[in-house]
C-alpha cells in the first residue's frame, strides 16, 4: 500500500557551516526567541526558509516566501547545500532524555519519500483535525521555495522491527552525521545509497498503513500543492516530484517512541469552589487526596501521589487534579478516579469506543464541560484552558497563581493513537506530544521535475 522511494537530498555541506548552527526545530515549535536566536547562530541557518521574519513592508514581490526562495538559490549556487549525487535513503536516529525523568531513549528510523496519496485511499491515515491558517503559509512557502524542509513523522507497524534490525545493523557499520541540538537530543544520520538497501525497504514497506504522527498541515499542504501541480500539468505523472513528500519512517514498535503527556491548565473561571467541583463529579469519579501542611509533608505527598498517578493502585484511569495550596504551605494533591460502574456508552455517546478509552476525553466532556461548564468552544479558543508539557511546570503554574487548576494526565498509548487514525476517527486537540521533534534541514527535498 505505501509507496517508498529513494531521493536525491539536498542537506548542508559540513564543511562549510556547523550543523548545530544551522538546523532549526519544525516551523510550528518555534518560539520568537528562538526564532531571533537561529538568526543571530548563523547567516546560513534554515530559519531564513522554515520560519522568516516578517515585516510591515512586505510586498508580493518581496515577502517572507520570496526571501525564503531567494536563500534556497543562493545557497544551492554557493554549494553550502549540495545535492547528494545518487538517490538514497537516510537512517536517522535519535538519542534522547525523556523530560521530566532520567531515562535515556534511542528512537530510530529512516527518511524517504512516501507517495502522496487521499485519505480516501486508506493509505496514509491522519489523527487530528487540520488549521487552515498554518496550511495557508506553508503551501505559499512551499510555491515559492518549491522546498521541503520539515519532515512529515509517519507511524507504520512492524511488530517483528525487521526494519528496525536493518537500521540498526547499517547504523553500526559506518560513523555517522552527527549534532546536538538546543534540547540535548543528539541527531544522527546515515545516507545509504545502496539500491540494495532501498530495494528491500521498499518491499518491506509495500503493504503497510502509514498514520501520521506528527506535520498533519505539511501533508495536507502536499496534498492540495500536488493538486495544483496536476490542474497546471492538465494530466498526471506518477513520477512527477510533487507526487511524493519527505518524511521520517517510524516503527510504532521502536524501543524509542516516546509520546508525552500535555497537561491542561485552567484559569478565569469565576467564583470557582473547588467543593462544589468536587461534588459535580461524584456520579463519575471517586477522589483520593494526597495532603501536606509544609514542604516537608508536600515533597512525600508528590511522591506518593505521581507513584499513584503514574502506576494506578486503584486499578482504574486516573486524572491527577492539583488546586494550588488553600492555605500557606498546605494543600493537596487529588487524584479522580473513574467509577468502575460509569457507563462511559451512555454518558460519551457522540464518541467511539476507541475514544471513550481516552483520558482527555473524559477530561474535556465530564471533567472540563460537564464539572466546570467550559465549552468544547471555550477550549478551542483557549479562553479558560492552557497547556503545558511538564508536570512540574504546571503545578508551579498554579502555585504561581497562573492558574486555578492543573489537570494532569498520563499520555496517550501509541496503539491508541494509531486505532483512533485506523478507524477513522481523530484525537482531541492537543492530545499527543511525539518526543523528540524531528529537525528541519537534516534533508530536504526540492520538489521540482521528475524522481528516478
Amino acid at each position: 500500500m505505501a509507496e517508498i522511494r529513494p531521493f536525491r537530498a539536498y542537506r548542508y555541506d559540513t564543511n562549510r557551516v556547523s550543523l548545530a548552527d544551522v538546523l532549526t526545530q519544525p516551523y510550528d515549535k518555534i518560539t520568537p526567541a528562538m526564532q531571533e536566536r537561529y538568526y543571530a547562530a548563523s547567516p546560513c541557518n534554515l530559519i531564513a526558509v522554515e520560519k522568516g521574519r516578517v515585516s510591515p513592508d512586505d510586498t508580493p514581490e518581496n515577502s517572507v516566501y520570496t526571501r525564503a526562495a531567494r536563500k534556497i538559490d543562493e545557497w544551492i549556487a554557493e554549494k553550502i547545500l549540495v545535492q547528494d549525487a545518487a538517490p538514497a535513503i537516510y537512517v536517522y536516529s535519535q538519542e534522547f532524555e525523556v523530560p521530566g525523568t532520567h531515562t535515556r531513549r534511542v528512537r530510530i528510523g529512516f527518511i524517504a519519500l512516501a507517495r502522496v496519496e487521499d485519505y480516501d485511499a486508506h493509505v496514509v491515515f491522519r489523527h487530528e483535525r487540520t488549521l487552515s491558517a498554518p496550511k495557508a503559509d506553508r503551501i505559499e512557502l512551499l510555491r515559492n521555495t518549491r522546498a521541503q524542509t520539515g519532515q512529515l513523522f509517519l507511524l507504520y507497524d512492524d511488530p517483528a522491527r525487521q526494519i528496525d534490525t536493518w537500521l540498526e545493523q547499517t547504523a553500526r557499520t559506518a560513523p555517522p552525521i552527527e549534532l546536538r541540538d538546543e534540547f540535548g537530543v543528539t541527531h544522527r544520520l546515515w545516507p545509504v545509497s545502496d539500491p540494495a538497501f532501498a530495494a528491500r525497504i521498499q518491499k518491506a514497506m509495500a503493504d503497510k498503513k502509514l498514520v501520521i504522527a506528527d506535520g498533519h498541515h505539511r501533508y495536507e499542504t502536499a496534498l492540495n500543492y500536488r493538486n495544483e501541480c496536476r490542474a497546471r500539468a492538465g494530466t498526471t505523472d506518477p513520477l512527477a516530484a510533487s507526487e511524493f513528500a519527505m518524511a521520517t519512517f517510524i516503527n510504532t514498535h521502536s524501543r524509542g517512541l516516546t509520546i508525552l503527556a500535555t497537561h491542561r491548565l485552567v484559569s478565569h473561571l469565576a467564583n470557582f469552589d473547588f467543593d462544589r467541583f468536587r461534588k459535580n463529579l461524584a456520579p463519575h469519579f471517586d477522589w483520593y487526596s494526597y495532603p501536606f501542611a509544609n514542604p516537608e509533608e508536600r515533597a512525600s505527598a508528590y511522591a506518593e501521589f505521581r507513584k499513584d498517578f503514574e502506576s494506578p493502585k486503584l486499578g482504574r484511569r486516573v486524572i491527577g487534579v492539583y488546586p494550588g495550596a488553600v492555605q500557606p504551605g498546605g494543600g493537596a494533591f487529588y487524584l479522580f478516579a473513574l467509577k468502575r460502574e460509569a457507563d462511559l456508552e451512555s454518558l460519551l455517546k457522540d464518541y467511539s469506543e476507541a475514544q471513550r478509552g481516552l483520558d482527555v476525553v473524559l477530561l474535556h466532556r465530564l471533567i472540563l464541560e460537564k464539572g466546570m461548564g467550559i465549552t468544547a468552544e471555550a477550549v478551542a479558543g483557549e479562553k479558560n484552558v492552557g497547556y503545558e508539557r511538564e508536570m512540574d511546570a504546571a503545578i508551579a503554574a498554579v502555585d504561581r497563581g497562573e492558574a486555578q487548576l492543573a489537570f494532569l494526565l498520563n499520555p496517550v498509548r501509541v496503539e491508541q493513537v494509531t486505532r483512533i487514525a485506523l478507524g477513522g476517527d481523530v484525537l482531541p486537540q492537543k492530545s499527543t506530544d511525539f518526543y523528540p521533534k524531528l529537525l528541519s534541514g537534516v534533508a530536504i527535498y526540492r520538489v521540482e521535475g521528475r524522481i528516478g
